[in-house]
């Protein structure tokens, strides 16, 4: 059957049931793939009856005696309801050509590409959970919510707007065809009810999702999506902490080759130092091996260490992934350095997602991964202890080891945060911060202050050969750019121009035709306005949809990772990813998203992200044009206000460049008067 006859099968949704038909047959748990640990969140006898009337509300009631205890029987498995019954087997789960979608609407078709990209196997963490990345990073909560969303992307039309509340589809509302065709929240809730164990009752009551970041604004593009990131961010680590241009025989240990760790093997080897990744899990590892993503495998710490050496004598440029637990590694090197003096790594850092460390997030050295999988279910509270004890003794050894010369920094995934919980000695003498900084605070913030973040592009008709001309496009503008940046901004550009023009030869692409670059207000509009010319040209030969990861200058409001280097005492406040998102919505978005949690964990981050159809269009133009200065320039003016300097004379370039922005700038405040006024 071709593809397009295959997805026709999306109009349908439920329908069918409510018009009398039989259930599907059910697929089974099919072990080709990685499947998601049972979750935490206990419930009660009557939350979990309500749990299944939640579940059960989405079919008829004819059915309802058939399925409950099939629901019944997930949730007391999986503390969860995944409706594993009505998962898709037809056709496969992939970013198909924008023109095999059966949608009366374009923008529509391309959203609904997107969503199958984020469920594809190869780029999915947990695809039949729903579950792109970071262990619980959602895009529905259950297949019931993908097939009601994809029969209404279908079905819908130009002057309706979907609206998604943590996965669940509320329904169309007319709208006009300037405002979005979805808006998306999840796991917003009331601030007095974010803690973590509030979201494992409500996840499992059914009520709210964990989105992460990209996962539930459809917005993620595989390891590509974070690598850029890495790759600046260890570079520019490097130059900072190490005084190289140069990473040959550079050390980078760290952990983790999931959804958005696995890109740091890539990462390493294009800043041409040597990458040492460990994972517990051997299906993310064989996963990221066979993609291409990390280059050799060890299995044991003697070998990953004579590994080390080697690799450090020769000055190779490479990536090792340790199947093992980080823990031995780090503990190892750091009894090597303690007895020898030999310090083996230069850089380090974690990306185990400490947000969720409880349930699959974080593995404890004591455990195997079998074991960890079996124990944190059955007995939460002992696991809980075992992590937190793996934790003390990773930031140990981690100690040991930076006395000895390594610079380590968190990757904003709550990992120091975890660890000071813990009771790890990971704090300041003042108690206030921590040891050792976010990538953020002490990298990446300066960085965000310029205006630049991860702007991202797919192209909607499939075709490697138009990711080639957008590449080709991309270099051009940046080329141009380049000649007439401000100083401040030059190494930026520098970097990503060799960026872009490498991309192809890195082999980056899984998933969907997607691309990444790190670009400022002025340089992502002249990418989309190239890109929008070339649709309506014929020169690409179908739409480009354009986004960002959240984590980016606006997208985010995070104390210890996109925002930790704003120290007015704002960092806590949320006002500049709420109303980036508002923003996003009345300026022409196609799509926007607004999330609870994303990297650090429920409660502890508001996230939003946007898509944009570029389909040759003027509209499209002209909504690309207001969008994106809006969608840079808000959070820069922010940190200008927070008097970063970056941000301060980026913001007065920007009023320079457009008349009509004014922004209300500090007045800087010498030391002295302050100090004077309470002595």
């Amino acid at each position: 059957m071709k593809v397009k006859e295959a997805l026709k099968v999306l109009r349908k949704g439920l329908d069918y049931l409510f018009a009398g038909e039989d259930l599907p047959e059910h697929p089974g748990i099919d072990d080709s793939v990685p499947h998601s640990p049972g979750r935490t969140g206990k419930l009660s006898l009557e939350e979990k009856k309500l749990a299944l009337a939640n579940s059960l509300r989405y079919f008829p009631k004819r059915l309802h005696e058939q399925l409950a205890p099939e629901f019944a029987k997930e949730l007391e498995t999986y503390n969860h309801i995944y409706m594993y019954r009505f998962r898709p087997t037809s056709y496969e789960m992939k970013a198909h050509p924008i023109e095999d979608y059966p949608a009366h609407s374009r923008q529509a078709a391309a959203i609904m590409l997107m969503i199958q990209n984020n469920l594809d196997h190869r780029v999915a963490q947990f695809p039949h959970e729903l579950i792109t990345y970071g262990g619980n990073g959602s895009v529905f909560q259950n297949w019931a919510q993908y097939l009601l969303v994809m029969k209404y992307l279908s079905t819908m039309s130009n002057e309706q707007t979907l609206v998604i509340a943590s996965g669940h589809p509320q329904g169309l509302f007319p709208s006009h065809p300037t405002s979005p065709r979805v808006v998306i929240t999840n796991g917003m809730v009331i601030p007095n009810y974010s803690s973590k164990e509030d979201h494992d009752r409500m996840a499992a009551l059914g009520v709210t999702m964990y989105g992460q970041m990209t996962a539930g604004s459809y917005c993620y593009i595989g390891p590509q999506g974070i690598v850029h990131g890495t790759t600046l961010t260890v570079l520019n680590a490097a130059r900072k902490y190490l005084n190289r241009n140069d990473m040959a025989g550079i050390t980078f240990l760290t952990s983790g080759l999931g959804g958005m760790s696995g890109a740091q093997p890539k990462a390493a080897t294009i800043c041409g130092a040597i990458g040492i990744i460990a994972e517990v899990s051997e299906a993310a590892l064989e996963k990221r091996l066979s993609q291409g993503w990390v280059k050799e495998k060890v299995t044991s710490v003697d070998e990953c260490i004579n590994r080390i050496r080697e690799a450090r004598k020769n000055k190779e440029t490479t990536s090792i992934a340790f199947l093992g637990n980080v823990v031995a590694l780090w503990e190892a090197l750091a009894k090597i350095a303690e007895e020898t003096g030999e310090t083996l790594i230069d850089l380090g850092s974690d990306q185990t997602s400490c947000h969720n460390p409880f349930n699959g997030g974080y593995y404890p050295v004591q455990l195997s991964f079998e074991e960890a999988n079996k124990m944190m279910v059955e007995d939460p509270d002992k696991f809980k202890s075992l992590v937190q004890e793996s934790l003390c003794r990773q930031i140990k050894a981690i100690n040991t080891l930076s006395k000895k010369g390594l610079r380590f920094w968190d990757y904003g995934n709550s990992f120091l945060l975890e660890a000071s919980r813990a009771g790890a000695d990971v704090m300041q003498p003042n108690g206030k911060a921590f040891t050792y900084p976010s990538y953020v605070e002490d990298i990446m913030g300066d960085i965000f202050s310029l205006g630049f973040g991860p702007f991202r592009w797919v192209c909607t008709s499939g075709k490697s050969e138009d990711l080639d001309l957008t590449d080709e496009i991309a270099a051009s503008v940046i080329e141009e750019l380049l000649e007439k940046a401000p100083k401040e901004s030059k190494l930026q550009f520098q970097d990503n121009l060799l960026w872009i023009k490498s991309a192809k030869e890195n082999k980056l692409v899984v998933g969907s035709q997607a691309r990444i670059l790190y670009a400022d207000a002025v340089g992502r509009n002249c990418i989309a306005q190239a890109f929008n010319d070339a649709v309506r040209e014929g020169k690409l030969s179908g739409p480009v949809n354009i986004s960002r990861d959240h984590h980016d200058v606006s997208g985010t409001d995070s104390p210890y990772r996109e925002t930790s280097n704003i120290r007015d005492g704002s960092m806590f406040c949320a006002d500049m990813a709420v109303q980036n998102c508002i923003g996003d919505a009345m300026r022409g978005a196609t799509w926007v998203a607004l999330h609870n949690g994303g990297g650090v964990g429920f409660g502890e981050a508001i996230n939003g992200g946007f898509g944009l159809v570029l389909d040759g269009s003027e509209q499209a133009s002209a909504a690309a044009k207001s969008m994106l200065f809006w969608d840079v320039n808000n959070g820069v003016a922010r940190r200008a206000w927070a008097r970063n300097d970056n941000a301060l004379s980026t913001i007065k370039l920007a009023m320079e460049q457009e008349p009509r922005l004014k922004v209300t700038l500090p007045e800087l405040t010498d030391d002295s008067v302050l100090d004077n006024a309470f002595s």
